[in-house]
Order: C-alpha cells, then sequence, then structure tokens
C-alpha cells in the first residue's frame, strides 16, 4: 500500500476547491505521496479538521468569504500546535506581502494554473516530510 498524505483544502466556492483537486491530481510530483483532500467551506470547519490531526498540508483561499484564508493562516499558526504547512492561494501577485504576513509558507495566484500549483504543494509536502524524519 503506498503512502498517502492529507491535504486539506478551504474555499467558500466549490470551484476553487475543484481547482486545487484537479490541478494537484492524484499525485503533485513523483516523489511526493498519493494525496487525499479534506475539503472546508468554512473556517470552523477548517479549525475543526485540525483539532483532529492527520492534516500534511493546508490549502486556503485568500479571496474566500466572510474570512479570507490569509486570516485563517494567522489565526491557525497561532492556535494550532504543530500546524502543518500553509499553501495560500492570492488574487493578485502583488498580494505576495500578504501571504507573508500571514505566516503562509507558499503562495500561488487564483485562478489557479496547475503546474505552479503542483509544484508548490509538492515543496510543501516534502518540505513536511522532511521535518516529520
Amino acid at each position: 500500500m503506498q503512502p498517502t498524505a492529507t491535504v486539506l483544502v478551504y474555499s467558500d466556492d466549490s470551484n476553487t476547491r475543484e481547482q486545487v483537486r484537479l490541478a494537484a491530481g492524484r499525485r503533485p510530483a513523483p516523489d511526493v505521496p498519493l494525496v487525499e483532500f479534506v475539503e472546508c467551506a468554512t473556517p470552523e470547519a477548517v479549525v475543526a479538521e485540525l483539532d483532529k490531526g492527520g492534516i500534511d498540508v493546508c490549502v486556503l483561499d485568500g479571496e474566500a468569504v466572510p474570512l479570507g484564508g490569509m486570516g485563517v493562516c494567522r489565526q491557525i499558526k497561532d492556535e494550532v500546535f504543530d500546524c502543518p504547512p500553509v499553501l495560500v492561494l492570492i488574487g493578485r501577485p502583488q498580494d505576495a506581502w500578504l501571504a507573508t504576513w500571514s505566516r503562509a509558507d507558499g503562495a500561488v495566484t487564483l485562478p489557479v494554473e496547475p503546474v505552479e500549483f503542483a509544484g508548490a504543494l509538492a515543496s510543501l509536502l516534502r518540505q513536511k516530510r522532511l521535518l516529520s524524519a
């Protein structure tokens, strides 16, 4: 049985969550595990899933309503013990500084560009694997 990684995807927009799933595919790079997705449409659901444990990487939509992914990122970095790496989806390249403020581990722009997204996700999965080793 192949190892899997669990990726939490937060967005109030089901189309954005679908873009993330499709861009990542079953394995974003040959040297990382297969991925399974946990989808959340509310900030409360994100916190509940993280409290359960087992999340390897979070992908948070910076354009989500009513609370954007950058605010959620800053909150979970403050409140969740051993918070997994976070990839934030930003509306414009100029918003990268906000991703830094939120303490995100990476950022890619919307709409999701599959090659860029898969590369960023794979990088965070590798980071998580190295930190866990």
